[in-house]
């Protein structure tokens, strides 16, 4: 069901600057890309979460941008429509959730 399934779209910024961190950090090859959510409190929502982490049975994995991309499949429905970005400026540096709308129009803010 899920085979084909690639629900995030990993921009060319955030591969380039996740490889840049499984090479100076040492992450083992065999790692990959964890995306996810983190129950909030109340009416706050879920927080999205990222990492590198070892492929589970519960997996959905793809490769993106010579990235393997791991999400568990309890989380696909929170993160189907997003693109992971990464930022780099004046203000501020990270990885960035956004819709994937955003990407395709040029931008990530």
């Amino acid at each position: 069901m899920f085979d084909s399934l690639q629900p995030v779209v990993v921009t060319p910024r955030a591969a380039a600057e996740a490889t840049k961190i499984m090479q100076t950090k040492n992450i083992p090859k065999e790692y990959g890309l964890r995306l996810g959510v983190r129950g909030g409190h109340g009416c706050g929502g879920v927080s999205f979460v990222i990492g590198f982490d070892k492929q589970t049975p519960s997996d959905i994995s793809y490769r993106m941008e010579d990235i393997t991309v791991l999400i568990d499949k309890k989380h696909t429905m929170f993160l189907i429509g997003k693109a992971v970005d990464f930022y780099e400026g004046a203000d501020a540096k990270g990885f960035l959730f956004v819709e994937q709308e955003a990407i395709a129009r040029g931008g990530h803010l």
